[in-house]
């Protein structure tokens, strides 16, 4: 764990602790490489207008990078954490000056066995920005994980699905991926996937009242990639692992840039 490229004080980190302002950006790297390092590098550039109105370093938050990985050989999920230890609760209008927080942890195993989601009516804030204000996501989380499902799915109030937690979601139907239609934010799997796949990208809002009738449905994200769901509520969920699986080869057919 390095801020600005060396170790964190126990100030600095209390300030993120305390305040919870900031944004990050996750991402699996294997061999010093990451697929979609360019957009997760956009994201924090855009992603720092947004919440500090000021420019970012890319090259600067490059170096931290790869100083964080020097002595790592095996897969990895690197987080880039962006936040100010000088903004407090009672000023979070003021003047920014940005800090880079690398940290690094175990890579999760893939493929991961099929995800069972439990519903509920939710929209995070600024759904666009991968911002660290994850409290109301983690317990919609939490809750979903205490009766009985492994994460959350969030719905408007008349069922229309958007997100989970830290994942998209697209469902599987007449051999076409397809993406919900709604405020969501934008993962850099999601993107490479849909670049990669050789034909239209459909994007259309999505209901709970639909998913009895689809062929199947896919979880992503920038550390397992491409995850099967194999409920939702009480809907068992087709596993097209036919597709599932040209998706996930989609996916890892996409070259990973050096760091």
């Amino acid at each position: 764990m390095e801020l600005n490229g060396a170790p964190i004080s126990q100030s600095a980190i209390a300030a993120l602790g305390l305040v919870g302002y900031g944004h990050f950006t996750s991402m699996r790297v294997e061999h010093r490489a990451v697929r979609g390092f360019t957009q997760h590098m956009d994201r924090l550039v855009r992603d720092c207008q947004t919440v500090f109105d000021a420019e970012l370093d890319v090259d600067r938050v490059r170096v931290f990078i790869r100083q964080a990985l020097e002595d790592v050989d095996s897969a990895v999920v690197l987080r880039v954490t962006i936040f100010d230890p000088g903004i407090t609760l009672s000023k979070p209008g003021a003047d920014a000056e940005p800090a880079v927080l690398v940290t690094v942890r175990e890579a999760p195993p893939v493929p991961e066995s099929p995800l069972t989601l439990r519903s509920a009516v939710y929209s995070r804030d600024l759904p666009r920005t991968k911002h660290v204000g994850l409290f109301g996501a983690l317990h919609q989380r939490r809750l979903a994980q205490r009766d009985g499902a492994d994460d959350v799915l969030f719905t408007t109030a008349d069922g229309a699905i958007s997100e989970i937690a830290t994942s998209n979601i697209g469902v599987i139907a007449d051999g076409h991926l397809i993406w919900p239609e709604a405020e969501v934010l934008p993962g850099v799997t999601m993107r490479l996937l849909s670049q990669t796949l050789d034909e239209e990208v459909i994007v259309k809002p999505i209901t709970l009242a639909e998913l009895p009738y689809v062929d199947g449905a896919v979880a992503t994200n920038a550390a397992v990639g491409v995850r099967a769901i194999g409920r939702i509520d009480d809907i068992e969920v087709p596993i097209d692992r036919v597709m599932i699986d040209r998706l996930r080869a989609e996916y890892e057919s996409v070259p990973a840039q050096r760091v």
